[in-house]
């Protein structure tokens, strides 16, 4: 299926626009353009805000079953056109369209249960008679909606990391601007389109195109914008919050997930669903396997079935049910990943398989003996390129793995409960997966993650709280 350059518009509180500069969006496969999209300036994102303002009390006088019914029709909207969203994710992005299935799958679902915690926003009652003097008082809380919420989501999850921000939020009664990926709009664009489709009310949804430093500050620092959830880099997520100033701030900015295999694992799964979580969307994954801490006793058994099952991989034509890996996101990205395992192997890294570029592509890559002072070994690769290291023991593992400034998810293989749980312990991350990959996710489950790896979680239920205030009400009595 090929999408025809027309010129798509972008969603502005609830119309849909075009402006005189535009942005092409390209298929990192060959850099042919598939389309374009408006590129917004500084004023157009002020008066989105403006527009919002008024979304922001629309949305929150809508009736728990208005929103609910809203959601489910966007996320059977997004079910009946699946193969046009699917097909949309695999040109502008890096992914498969097996991989890109799957994203649009997890989105209905998303969707979905956003539709359902909606029912779930409730409050408590608070026994104000705990203190003396209070006995005549009784009282409860409620969470209310935020009011307006910046979202800014990144290239590697084009439509699901999108849902998983506008679902929440129009569940919880908020308006929301979302300001998608310069490389990959379109996605984003179809989600507001299933949203229109479904009756949301004009000016509840924006999603403005355009260039971050053109848009993204004006969202930012504007007062009137109470929340900021944002996915993306660190160096992003810092500057953000140094500017966003006195609101809400919800981010997830990555890692460089660990992986420990101890010598009791069943190994032949512990390959396989590492293989995976490396790979995964070229590597282009936040949760995405980049190390693994092997017991020395098995470190060899497992590193020549590790190599043999990547060799096996097939890359090429994203559009092919028979492609495993498709290119990184821009021929820049890729020469960033190289450059990074160039630097590795000057400085005495082993390559094992790997290691090669063409344009975009760059070959799934297996590194061992890597030194501690090349940058692949403590920041974020965002690339097909895994690092196997051979450990002692679990207090080992359990020690370099905690040995950087990400902490997001990790994984253990292991058949001892007692090995599980001490690393369950102490490990310094958002969620540890047992006999699985670090990449393994729900979309109901709380996401996020320590140290660098963000602030907040996301997760439907979990970003609701988020995106609402308590409001605290206390009846006093005169006759009790």
């Amino acid at each position: 299926m090929k999408i025809q350059v027309a010129g798509r518009k972008m969603y502005f509180a609830g119309k849909w626009v075009s402006r005189d500069q535009t942005i092409e969006v390209r298929d990192p496969q060959d850099n042919s353009i598939i389309d374009t999209v408006p590129a917004a300036s500084a004023e157009d994102m002020l008066q989105c805000v403006e527009e919002a303002k008024d979304g922001a009390k629309i949305a929150a006088t809508m009736a728990v079953h208005e929103r609910m019914a809203v959601i489910y029709k966007a996320a059977d909207y997004i079910e009946a056109n699946k193969e046009k969203y699917a097909s949309t994710i695999a040109r502008e992005g890096s992914k498969t369209i097996r991989e890109a299935t799957k994203e649009v799958a997890r989105c209905i679902q998303t969707l979905r249960i956003s539709a359902e915690e909606a029912r779930r926003i409730h409050g408590e009652t608070i026994p104000f008679d705990q203190m003396p003097g209070s006995e005549n008082r009784v009282g409860y809380y409620q969470k209310v909606p935020i009011g307006i919420i910046g979202a800014i989501t990144p290239f590697n999850d084009p439509l699901n990391l999108v849902a998983h921000k506008v679902g929440p939020a129009i569940a919880s009664g908020n308006a929301i601007i979302v300001k998608p990926a310069t490389v990959t709009p379109l996605s984003a664009l179809l989600l507001a389109e299933a949203f229109a489709e479904a009756g949301l009310p004009p000016k509840v949804l924006s999603v403005i195109t355009g260039y971050g430093s053109e848009i993204g500050d004006v969202l930012v620092k504007h007062p009137a914008v109470r929340m900021i959830s944002f996915t993306g880099g660190l160096e992003a997520g810092e500057e953000i919050a140094r500017k966003a100033g006195l609101k809400k701030i919800s981010m997830e900015l990555g890692s460089n997930s660990p992986v420990i295999v101890l010598e009791d694992a069943d190994l032949e799964d512990a390959v396989e669903s590492t293989v995976s979580g490396a790979f995964w969307a070229a590597g282009q994954n936040c949760l995405g396997v980049q190390r693994i801490y092997i017991q020395e006793s098995v470190i060899d058994q497992f590193k020549t079935a590790f190599v043999e099952r990547t060799n096996q991989y097939n890359m090429g034509d994203k559009q092919s049910e028979l492609t495993d890996m498709g290119p990184l996101i821009t021929e820049k990205e890729a020469i960033r990943v190289e450059k990074m395992v160039n630097e590795a192997i000057e400085k005495g890294a082993i390559l094992l398989t790997g290691g090669e570029r063409n344009k975009a592509f760059y070959s799934p890559t297996v590194l061992t003996n890597i030194p501690e002072d090349c940058t692949i070994a403590k920041e974020e690769i965002f690339g097909p390129v895994v690092l196997l290291y051979s450990v002692l023991d679990i207090d080992t593992a359990i020690e370099k793995s905690n040995d950087v400034n990400y902490g997001l998810q990790a994984g253990i293989f292991t058949k001892n409960i007692d090995k599980a749980q001490k690393a369950i312990a102490k490990m310094d991350v958002g969620g540890i997966m047992v006999n699985d990959s670090s990449d393994y996710r729900i979309d109901a489950m709380p996401f996020g993650g320590m140290k660098k790896s963000g602030l907040g979680r996301e997760g439907i239920k979990f970003a609701i709280h988020e995106m609402t205030e308590p409001k605290v009400v206390c009846f006093k009595l005169s006759n009790y």
